[in-house]
């Protein structure tokens, strides 16, 4: 065979192809973006930095990564595209190089009854396969495995038109399903607190009723049930017959007449649970969810016993498992057991299993289970469990985009997280990363700093370059990048102790523990040893104790920090007495409305599959409120000038002189405390940063009353400035008396602390145990854990 000679030794000219190996953004406008032009390299490692709200994620995601999305939802026909989210084009000038983009964000997951860890990742599925395949006894297909379907049967006649006769035909048809029929999958049932409904000593007429909003004159709800003939609105709802009392609590909905207007009337607890039940917990407003909370009990379902499945499909094992039993097993557990399954004929399927179930262990979230409830998991832990999908792929060349993917890990963790975004980067792939913590900044091929400052004072690029240009180079970032926080000389003394005993939630081992009150006390320990478990379950969320969790707010276009943190009312009320009309009027979801956009400010057109155009309303002009609303005026100004104010402005203007606020006043100084001085009252909460939404979040809770703070990671989503000034504000709390408990994994925390309590040694139950507690010195000395050790080297120990 011959082969062919090459004799010409000058290097090959590139090939045309070659040349793309940049992702240019030109004049980038989104949200604060202030016209952004930057060239970012194809195939490295780049690093978005910059203080909170700065526009990072207005650069990423929503111009790099949700263009690149829209390009590719284009390429299907308008008929696929009719059923996709349409997506407008984001304002930039010019996109050039984009290539397929995934996007791994720190979105809860849903947080449906029904999602959990496995249903979400797809090891539930192939769960379900492979019992269906080796259960003893076979109970049917996978369907008869899954929490989500439930058995039905039914049977009747069926007529057919064949060859000009009509045929009758007796048809019947079964489906098993695995749903637990007592609580249809979702392993829990609700009971509803009477008491909390209504007082049964008095009348309707009397103001039986204790639920928020259900005034005795309120002519949807009272009015309905005291003039609907099915009760006795002038006896005491103590004294109704048996009749009357299922008629008010069970009716199904049934017409009734009230003031000669056509209303709906149905049993109180169906009521109920249609109005407050159904609505996401997360995004009602605070006095509606305290309602909820004290109305409504979940207890674990008896007849399934929580693991949502019949009985049928908890009967079918392999090696003496059920599929309940393998779901509820910790997944590095799961993943040994099937491991030593053998059998040829589901080879592939069990392969494939492994290799889901593998890759949980190999991100750090072997500690959890597959029956683990999706909405349950911190943010991290959602969008570690969605970077499951991506790490076994074969795919090159795609952009990879994360939103703080350290979120929620320990210091320990973080050097494997970073040794996977180095993985996908070898592989050819663009990787972009969100992120704040320096160890993860650090191992950036490219790093983009945005700034100077956050919201309007932002959207600017201040540095583009190597992590050694950033240190050099004098921006915020830069600045703060080696900073390091020292051991506090003196600790704070406790002024008493909150003892818990025996505490067995999850995965903590009978722990007895005494917290100290009146101190600043961080809690410490690997993702997975239990630190949330500890506060949140064995700390019981009563008077004097106030828990700020990680969940995220919610909100539509029409929230805004006014309407969330309840800063509209006092408002809205100073604006009504100074003007003698009524408070309705200054609210842009009611009576003040502009008719034409319906108070939302912008007019939208459904362009079918198209991106549908928002157009400023031409009637109010952006404003949302009617021009007659604008006449009032308060101190000089209308109530769409008041709400476009940022929060130190109002904060001066409500202060003192004319439209001097008391009400108001108290929550924008809580606003300007947690460092949100720059956002404007009316900004939709939909365009706040993760960090934002925090701090936002945080605000509204150091309103409330008590003498406990639990805070679960305060410091999610700050940047490296921000943290000092989330400490400072901790400082005040705990020098006004009270105590404050944080569950946190930044070390500049730990070492600002009084007391740390360290969990550990590892996660799931290889934690659950308390393996340290005393002053930050004494951990950084004894060096006798994982945090200790990784404290020691961050404080230069």
């Amino acid at each position: 065979m011959s082969t062919a000679t090459t004799t010409d030794t000058r290097s090959p000219a590139p090939h045309a192809a070659d040349s793309h190996d940049l992702i240019r953004v030109h004049g980038a406008r989104e949200n604060n973006l202030k016209d952004v032009s930057i060239e970012i390299p194809k195939r490295r490692l780049t690093v978005f930095t910059g203080v909170s709200g700065s526009g990072k994620s207005s650069l990423v995601f929503s111009t790099i990564a949700a263009e690149s999305q829209r390009l590719i939802n284009e390429t299907y026909s308008a008929f696929v595209q009719g059923f996709m989210p349409t997506l407008a084009r984001p304002d930039v000038d010019v996109l050039d190089g984009l290539t397929t983009a995934i996007i791994v964000d720190q979105q809860r997951m849903g947080s449906d009854p029904r999602s959990t860890v496995g249903t979400a990742t797809d090891a539930n599925a192939m769960l379900r396969i492979l019992f269906s395949r080796l259960g003893k006894p076979h109970i049917g297909s996978p369907q008869a495995y899954s929490f989500n379907v439930a058995s039905i049967s039914g049977a009747g006649a069926v007529t057919t038109e064949r060859a000009g006769k009509t045929v009758k035909e007796r048809r019947s048809f079964s489906i098993t399903g695995g749903m637990c029929p007592r609580c249809e999958g979702r392993g829990s049932v609700s009971d509803i607190d009477l008491t909390q409904l209504y007082d049964d000593s008095k009348s309707l007429t009397e103001g039986a009723f204790t639920i928020p909003g259900w005034k005795s004159d309120s002519f949807w709800t009272v009015r309905v049930y005291a003039e609907s003939g099915f009760v006795d609105p002038n006896k005491p709802i103590r004294e109704y017959t048996k009749k009357e009392m299922r008629d008010f609590l069970y009716k199904e909905p049934t017409k009734v007449k009230v003031e000669g207007v056509n209303l709906t009337y149905e049993g109180l607890i169906p009521k109920i649970q249609k109005t407050f039940l159904a609505k996401d917990r997360e995004a009602m407003q605070p006095h509606i969810r305290a309602f909820v909370d004290r109305a409504v009990t979940f207890t674990t379902c008896p007849e399934c016993d929580g693991t949502r499945l019949s009985e049928a499909a908890r009967s079918s094992k392999i090696k003496r498992i059920s599929i309940a039993d393998a779901c509820a097993m910790q997944i590095s557990d799961l993943a040994e057991w099937v491991g030593g399954l053998d059998e040829p004929s589901v080879a592939p399927l069990l392969a494939a299993l492994r290799h889901t179930l593998d890759s949980f262990v190999e991100i750090g979230l072997g500690y959890l289970s597959l029956d683990r409830p999706s909405g349950t998991l911190s943010g991290g832990e959602a969008q570690r469990t969605k970077m499951i999908r991506h790490l076994g792929s074969s795919l090159t060349d795609v952009t990879y985009v994360f939103d703080e993917p350290t979120i929620g890990l320990h210091p320990h963790d973080i050097q494997r997280m970073n040794d996977l975004l180095l993985r996908l980067r070898d592989k050819g792939n663009t990787v972009l990363v969100v992120e704040h913590k320096p160890e993860a900044i650090a191992i950036a091929d490219h790093v983009v700093d945005l700034g100077p400052g956050a919201g309007a004072a932002g959207g600017t690029v201040c540095f583009e370059g190597s992590i050694e240009g950033l240190r050099a180079s004098g921006t915020v970032t830069g600045r703060h990048f080696d900073d390091r926080a020292s051991l506090k000389e003196t600790v704070r003394k406790p002024t008493g102790a909150l003892e818990i005993r025996g505490a067995k939630a999850n995965n903590l081992r009978d722990v007895d523990v005494d917290i100290p009150l009146g101190v600043l006390v961080a809690v410490t320990g690997v993702a997975g040893s239990g630190k949330s478990s500890l506060l949140h379950g064995s700390i019981p969320a009563g008077e004097g104790v106030v828990s700020v969790d990680q969940a995220p707010i919610r909100g539509s276009r029409r929230s805004n920090p006014a309407t969330y943190t309840g800063l509209l009312d006092p408002i809205r009320k100073a604006f009504a007495k100074a003007n003698g009309v009524k408070p309705a009027l200054f609210s842009a979801n009611s009576e003040g409305a502009c008719p034409t956009c319906n108070g939302a400010g912008v007019v939208y057109t459904d362009l079918a599959m198209m991106a549908g155009v928002a157009i400023p309303c031409e009637e109010c002009e952006g404003k949302r409120y009617q021009a007659s609303v604008l006449e009032y005026h308060l101190g000089g100004r209308d109530i769409s000038e008041v709400l476009a104010m940022s929060v130190l402005e109002a904060q001066e203007f409500f202060g003192d002189g004319a439209a001097r606020t008391p009400a108001a006043h108290a929550i924008l100084a809580r606003l300007a405390d947690v460092g949100l001085g720059y956002l404007s009252l009316g900004q939709p909460l939909t365009t706040l940063s993760g960090g934002e939404r925090q701090r936002l979040k945080l605000a509204t809770h150091m309103a409330d009353k008590g003498g406990v703070y639990i805070l679960d990671e305060p410091t999610t989503g700050l940047h490296l400035a921000d943290v000092e000034q989330l400490l400072s504000l901790l400082d005040r709390l705990v020098d006004s008396g009270k105590s404050v408990i944080v569950i946190e994994h930044h070390q500049a925390v730990m070492a600002h602390a009084d007391w740390i309590v360290d969990l550990g040694p590892g996660a799931g139950h290889d934690g659950g145990r308390v393996v340290f507690e005393g002053t930050p010195a004494d951990l950084v000395a004894a060096r006798s854990t994982l945090t200790g050790e990784h404290l020691a080297a961050y404080v230069g120990a």
